[in-house]
Protein backbone atom coordinates (compact mmCIF):
# COMPACT_ATOMS: atom_id res chain seq x y z
CA UNK A 1 0.00 0.00 0.00
CA UNK A 2 1.04 3.63 -0.44
CA UNK A 3 2.10 5.54 2.66
CA UNK A 4 3.70 8.88 3.53
CA UNK A 5 6.59 9.11 6.01
CA UNK A 6 9.11 11.79 6.99
CA UNK A 7 12.26 11.89 4.86
CA UNK A 8 15.73 12.56 6.29
CA UNK A 9 15.49 16.16 5.02
CA UNK A 10 12.15 16.82 6.75
CA UNK A 11 9.95 16.39 3.68
CA UNK A 12 6.96 14.08 3.10
CA UNK A 13 8.16 10.94 1.33
CA UNK A 14 6.13 8.22 -0.39
CA UNK A 15 6.86 4.60 0.58
CA UNK A 16 5.25 1.27 -0.23
CA UNK A 17 4.50 -0.78 2.88
CA UNK A 18 2.83 -4.07 3.68
CA UNK A 19 -0.92 -3.72 4.26
CA UNK A 20 -1.59 -4.14 8.01
CA UNK A 21 -3.86 -6.82 9.42
CA UNK A 22 -6.14 -6.06 12.36
CA UNK A 23 -5.28 -7.49 15.76
CA UNK A 24 -7.94 -9.11 17.96
CA UNK A 25 -9.18 -5.77 19.32
CA UNK A 26 -8.75 -3.79 16.08
CA UNK A 27 -10.50 -3.05 12.81
CA UNK A 28 -8.89 -2.38 9.44
CA UNK A 29 -10.00 0.85 7.77
CA UNK A 30 -9.65 1.57 4.06
CA UNK A 31 -8.74 5.24 4.27
CA UNK A 32 -10.76 7.71 2.22
CA UNK A 33 -9.49 10.91 3.87
CA UNK A 34 -6.62 11.77 6.23
CA UNK A 35 -6.84 14.73 8.59
CA UNK A 36 -3.71 16.88 8.92
CA UNK A 37 -2.46 18.24 12.25
CA UNK A 38 0.37 20.44 13.46
CA UNK A 39 1.74 17.35 15.21
CA UNK A 40 2.36 15.89 11.74
CA UNK A 41 4.41 18.97 10.89
CA UNK A 42 6.44 18.53 14.09
CA UNK A 43 7.04 14.84 13.31
CA UNK A 44 8.10 15.78 9.79
CA UNK A 45 10.72 18.11 11.28
CA UNK A 46 11.98 15.42 13.66
CA UNK A 47 10.62 17.06 16.82
CA UNK A 48 7.71 14.75 17.68
CA UNK A 49 8.51 11.05 17.24
CA UNK A 50 5.68 8.50 17.36
CA UNK A 51 5.09 6.73 20.69
CA UNK A 52 7.02 3.47 21.31
CA UNK A 53 5.60 0.68 19.18
CA UNK A 54 3.69 3.00 16.83
CA UNK A 55 4.30 3.18 13.09
CA UNK A 56 6.52 5.91 11.62
CA UNK A 57 3.82 6.60 9.02
CA UNK A 58 2.46 10.13 9.48
CA UNK A 59 -1.15 10.89 10.38
CA UNK A 60 -3.28 10.94 13.54
CA UNK A 61 -6.84 10.70 12.20
CA UNK A 62 -8.75 9.29 9.24
CA UNK A 63 -12.18 8.58 7.87
CA UNK A 64 -13.05 5.63 5.70
CA UNK A 65 -14.67 2.20 5.54
CA UNK A 66 -14.24 -0.83 7.81
CA UNK A 67 -12.91 -3.64 5.57
CA UNK A 68 -11.71 -6.25 8.10
CA UNK A 69 -12.47 -7.11 11.72
CA UNK A 70 -10.38 -8.55 14.53
CA UNK A 71 -11.59 -11.54 16.51
CA UNK A 72 -13.11 -9.63 19.43
CA UNK A 73 -16.85 -9.00 19.26
CA UNK A 74 -17.99 -5.38 18.98
CA UNK A 75 -20.66 -3.29 17.30
CA UNK A 76 -18.73 -2.27 14.17
CA UNK A 77 -19.51 -4.16 10.97
CA UNK A 78 -17.86 -4.58 7.59
CA UNK A 79 -18.76 -1.65 5.37
CA UNK A 80 -19.37 0.81 8.21
CA UNK A 81 -18.31 4.39 7.50
CA UNK A 82 -16.18 5.52 10.42
CA UNK A 83 -13.66 8.04 11.71
CA UNK A 84 -10.76 7.20 13.99
CA UNK A 85 -8.18 8.68 16.36
CA UNK A 86 -4.75 7.15 15.73
CA UNK A 87 -1.34 6.86 17.37
CA UNK A 88 0.12 7.10 13.85
CA UNK A 89 -0.38 5.60 10.39
CA UNK A 90 -3.12 7.84 8.99
CA UNK A 91 -1.27 8.85 5.81
CA UNK A 92 -1.78 5.44 4.24
CA UNK A 93 -4.30 3.57 2.13
CA UNK A 94 -5.14 1.26 5.06
CA UNK A 95 -4.74 1.51 8.83
CA UNK A 96 -5.44 -0.91 11.69
CA UNK A 97 -6.96 0.84 14.70
CA UNK A 98 -8.08 -0.26 18.19
CA UNK A 99 -11.83 -0.56 17.97
CA UNK A 100 -12.36 1.71 20.97
CA UNK A 101 -10.64 4.55 19.08
CA UNK A 102 -13.13 4.28 16.19
CA UNK A 103 -16.53 5.96 16.03
CA UNK A 104 -19.39 5.99 13.53
CA UNK A 105 -19.57 9.23 11.59
CA UNK A 106 -22.11 11.62 13.14
CA UNK A 107 -25.32 11.95 11.16
CA UNK A 108 -25.10 14.99 8.90
CA UNK A 109 -21.28 15.03 8.72
CA UNK A 110 -19.84 13.95 5.37
CA UNK A 111 -16.92 11.54 4.99
CA UNK A 112 -14.37 14.22 4.10
CA UNK A 113 -15.23 16.43 7.08
CA UNK A 114 -15.23 13.42 9.41
CA UNK A 115 -11.48 13.02 8.84
CA UNK A 116 -10.96 16.33 10.61
CA UNK A 117 -13.04 15.95 13.78
CA UNK A 118 -11.49 13.25 15.99
CA UNK A 119 -8.12 14.81 16.84
CA UNK A 120 -9.31 18.39 17.34
CA UNK A 121 -12.47 17.61 19.29
CA UNK A 122 -10.66 14.97 21.37
CA UNK A 123 -7.94 17.54 22.15
CA UNK A 124 -10.51 20.22 22.95
CA UNK A 125 -12.69 18.03 25.14
CA UNK A 126 -9.83 16.30 26.96
CA UNK A 127 -7.95 19.46 27.85
CA UNK A 128 -10.84 21.80 28.62
CA UNK A 129 -13.47 19.55 30.18
CA UNK A 130 -11.38 16.65 31.51
CA UNK A 131 -7.94 17.91 32.56
CA UNK A 132 -8.99 21.49 33.39
CA UNK A 133 -12.43 20.33 34.61
CA UNK A 134 -14.02 23.55 33.33
CA UNK A 135 -17.36 24.28 34.97
CA UNK A 136 -20.34 26.16 33.48
CA UNK A 137 -19.74 29.90 33.60
CA UNK A 138 -15.96 29.68 33.87
CA UNK A 139 -14.10 31.92 31.43
CA UNK A 140 -11.76 30.48 28.79
CA UNK A 141 -8.86 32.17 26.97
CA UNK A 142 -7.99 30.38 23.71
CA UNK A 143 -4.77 31.08 21.82
CA UNK A 144 -4.49 30.23 18.09
CA UNK A 145 -8.27 30.30 18.16
CA UNK A 146 -8.70 29.85 14.39
CA UNK A 147 -6.85 26.53 14.45
CA UNK A 148 -8.83 23.31 14.32
CA UNK A 149 -8.51 22.85 18.08
CA UNK A 150 -9.31 26.51 18.74
CA UNK A 151 -12.48 26.36 16.68
CA UNK A 152 -13.51 23.16 18.45
CA UNK A 153 -13.05 24.79 21.87
CA UNK A 154 -15.00 27.88 20.82
CA UNK A 155 -17.95 25.78 19.68
CA UNK A 156 -17.97 23.48 22.71
CA UNK A 157 -17.62 26.42 25.10
CA UNK A 158 -20.60 28.18 23.55
CA UNK A 159 -22.74 25.08 24.00
CA UNK A 160 -21.58 24.49 27.58
CA UNK A 161 -21.98 28.05 28.87
CA UNK A 162 -18.36 29.19 28.98
CA UNK A 163 -17.51 32.76 27.85
CA UNK A 164 -14.43 32.85 25.59
CA UNK A 165 -11.68 35.29 24.65
CA UNK A 166 -9.80 34.41 21.44
CA UNK A 167 -6.36 35.38 20.16
CA UNK A 168 -5.13 34.81 16.60
CA UNK A 169 -2.77 36.32 14.04
CA UNK A 170 -5.07 38.09 11.58
CA UNK A 171 -8.32 40.04 11.55
CA UNK A 172 -9.92 37.42 9.29
CA UNK A 173 -9.14 34.70 11.83
CA UNK A 174 -10.49 36.84 14.65
CA UNK A 175 -13.70 37.44 12.70
CA UNK A 176 -14.04 33.66 12.37
CA UNK A 177 -13.55 33.29 16.13
CA UNK A 178 -16.27 35.88 16.79
CA UNK A 179 -18.62 34.04 14.45
CA UNK A 180 -18.03 30.86 16.46
CA UNK A 181 -18.93 32.55 19.73
CA UNK A 182 -15.90 34.41 21.11
CA UNK A 183 -16.95 37.38 23.26
CA UNK A 184 -13.76 39.34 22.60
CA UNK A 185 -10.59 38.90 20.53
CA UNK A 186 -6.99 40.09 20.28
CA UNK A 187 -4.66 40.17 17.28
CA UNK A 188 -1.29 38.76 18.36
CA UNK A 189 0.43 41.13 15.91
CA UNK A 190 -0.37 43.87 18.45
CA UNK A 191 1.83 42.25 21.11
CA UNK A 192 0.77 41.39 24.64
CA UNK A 193 -2.85 40.46 25.26
CA UNK A 194 -2.60 41.07 29.02
CA UNK A 195 -4.42 44.41 29.20
CA UNK A 196 -7.25 43.31 26.91
CA UNK A 197 -7.89 40.02 28.72
CA UNK A 198 -7.65 41.72 32.12
CA UNK A 199 -10.26 44.28 31.03
CA UNK A 200 -12.47 41.39 29.90
CA UNK A 201 -12.29 39.96 33.42
CA UNK A 202 -9.45 37.46 33.23
CA UNK A 203 -9.58 33.73 32.55
CA UNK A 204 -10.30 30.68 34.70
CA UNK A 205 -8.90 28.34 32.05
CA UNK A 206 -6.35 29.01 29.30
CA UNK A 207 -5.59 26.66 26.40
CA UNK A 208 -2.14 27.53 25.05
CA UNK A 209 -0.40 25.92 22.06
CA UNK A 210 2.17 28.75 21.98
CA UNK A 211 4.17 28.71 25.26
CA UNK A 212 7.36 30.86 25.14
CA UNK A 213 6.65 34.42 26.27
CA UNK A 214 2.93 33.62 26.47
CA UNK A 215 3.48 31.70 29.73
CA UNK A 216 4.29 34.86 31.72
CA UNK A 217 1.44 36.76 30.07
CA UNK A 218 -0.97 33.90 30.75
CA UNK A 219 -0.09 33.97 34.43
CA UNK A 220 -0.94 37.66 34.61
CA UNK A 221 -4.51 37.09 33.37
CA UNK A 222 -5.19 33.76 35.08
CA UNK A 223 -7.69 34.16 37.90
CA UNK A 224 -7.63 32.64 41.39
CA UNK A 225 -7.45 28.81 41.14
CA UNK A 226 -7.02 29.17 37.37
CA UNK A 227 -5.69 26.40 35.13
CA UNK A 228 -3.25 26.94 32.27
CA UNK A 229 -3.04 23.95 29.91
CA UNK A 230 -0.04 24.06 27.57
CA UNK A 231 -0.49 21.86 24.50
CA UNK A 232 2.21 23.16 22.14
CA UNK A 233 5.45 25.06 21.71
CA UNK A 234 4.80 27.32 18.73
CA UNK A 235 6.47 30.21 20.60
CA UNK A 236 9.41 28.20 21.93
CA UNK A 237 10.14 25.99 24.92
CA UNK A 238 11.90 28.56 27.15
CA UNK A 239 9.53 30.52 29.39
CA UNK A 240 9.55 32.83 32.42
CA UNK A 241 7.51 31.68 35.40
CA UNK A 242 6.35 33.84 38.31
CA UNK A 243 6.44 31.37 41.22
CA UNK A 244 5.03 33.96 43.62
CA UNK A 245 1.93 34.49 41.47
CA UNK A 246 1.63 30.71 41.08
CA UNK A 247 1.42 30.28 44.86
CA UNK A 248 -0.60 33.35 45.81
CA UNK A 249 -3.29 32.75 43.18
CA UNK A 250 -3.11 28.93 43.47
CA UNK A 251 -2.57 28.68 39.72
CA UNK A 252 -2.00 25.33 38.04
CA UNK A 253 0.15 24.96 34.93
CA UNK A 254 -0.40 21.65 33.15
CA UNK A 255 1.50 20.20 30.21
CA UNK A 256 -0.66 17.98 28.01
CA UNK A 257 -0.20 15.80 24.94
CA UNK A 258 -2.85 13.50 23.53
CA UNK A 259 -0.82 11.31 21.19
CA UNK A 260 1.29 9.62 23.88
CA UNK A 261 -1.69 8.77 26.08
CA UNK A 262 -2.38 5.03 26.47
CA UNK A 263 -5.28 3.38 24.74
CA UNK A 264 -7.31 3.34 27.97
CA UNK A 265 -7.29 7.15 28.10
CA UNK A 266 -7.97 7.56 24.37
CA UNK A 267 -10.84 5.09 24.60
CA UNK A 268 -12.36 7.10 27.45
CA UNK A 269 -12.01 10.34 25.48
CA UNK A 270 -13.65 8.80 22.41
CA UNK A 271 -16.50 7.51 24.57
CA UNK A 272 -16.93 11.04 25.96
CA UNK A 273 -17.03 12.45 22.42
CA UNK A 274 -19.70 9.95 21.43
CA UNK A 275 -21.79 10.85 24.49
CA UNK A 276 -21.31 14.62 24.69
CA UNK A 277 -20.10 15.88 21.29
CA UNK A 278 -21.58 13.63 18.60
CA UNK A 279 -25.16 14.67 19.51
CA UNK A 280 -24.15 18.32 19.01
CA UNK A 281 -23.02 17.50 15.47
CA UNK A 282 -26.26 15.64 14.78
CA UNK A 283 -28.32 18.56 16.14
CA UNK A 284 -26.24 20.93 13.95
CA UNK A 285 -25.20 22.93 17.01
CA UNK A 286 -21.52 22.51 16.10
CA UNK A 287 -19.79 21.88 12.77
CA UNK A 288 -16.47 20.45 11.55
CA UNK A 289 -13.70 23.02 11.10
CA UNK A 290 -12.50 22.20 7.58
CA UNK A 291 -10.42 24.80 5.74
CA UNK A 292 -9.68 22.78 2.59
CA UNK A 293 -9.61 19.27 1.10
CA UNK A 294 -6.58 18.55 -1.09
CA UNK A 295 -5.47 15.55 -3.19
CA UNK A 296 -3.00 13.43 -1.24
CA UNK A 297 -0.53 14.00 -4.07
CA UNK A 298 -0.44 17.65 -2.95
CA UNK A 299 0.76 16.73 0.55
CA UNK A 300 3.94 18.84 0.26
CA UNK A 301 1.88 21.93 -0.59
CA UNK A 302 -0.48 21.16 2.29
CA UNK A 303 2.44 21.02 4.73
CA UNK A 304 3.63 24.40 3.48
CA UNK A 305 0.22 25.85 4.26
CA UNK A 306 0.39 24.40 7.76
CA UNK A 307 3.94 25.68 8.24
CA UNK A 308 2.92 29.21 7.20
CA UNK A 309 -0.28 29.25 9.31
CA UNK A 310 -2.19 29.88 6.08
CA UNK A 311 -5.15 27.73 7.12
CA UNK A 312 -8.10 28.55 9.36
CA UNK A 313 -9.27 25.14 10.49
CA UNK A 314 -8.34 21.68 9.29
CA UNK A 315 -6.65 20.58 6.09
CA UNK A 316 -7.77 17.17 4.84
CA UNK A 317 -6.11 14.89 2.27
CA UNK A 318 -8.25 12.79 -0.08
CA UNK A 319 -6.91 9.41 -1.27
Amino acid sequence: MRTIVASSDAQPQWEHREQPQPGPDEVLIKVAYSGMNRADLMQLAGHYPPPPGASDILGLEVSGTVVALGSTEHQLQLGDKVCALLDSGGYAEYVAVPVNQVLPIPQGVDLSAAAGICEVFATAWYNIYDIAATQPGERILIHAAASGVGQAVLQLAKQRGNPTFATAGSDDKLALAMALGAEQTWNRQQGSFVEAVTSWGGADVILDPVAGEYIAWNQQVLRQDGRLVVIGLMGGRAAELDAGRLLIKRQRIIGSTLRSQPNTIKARIMADLYTHVWPLFEQQKITPNIDDVLPVTDVAEAFERLRNNANAGKLVLVW
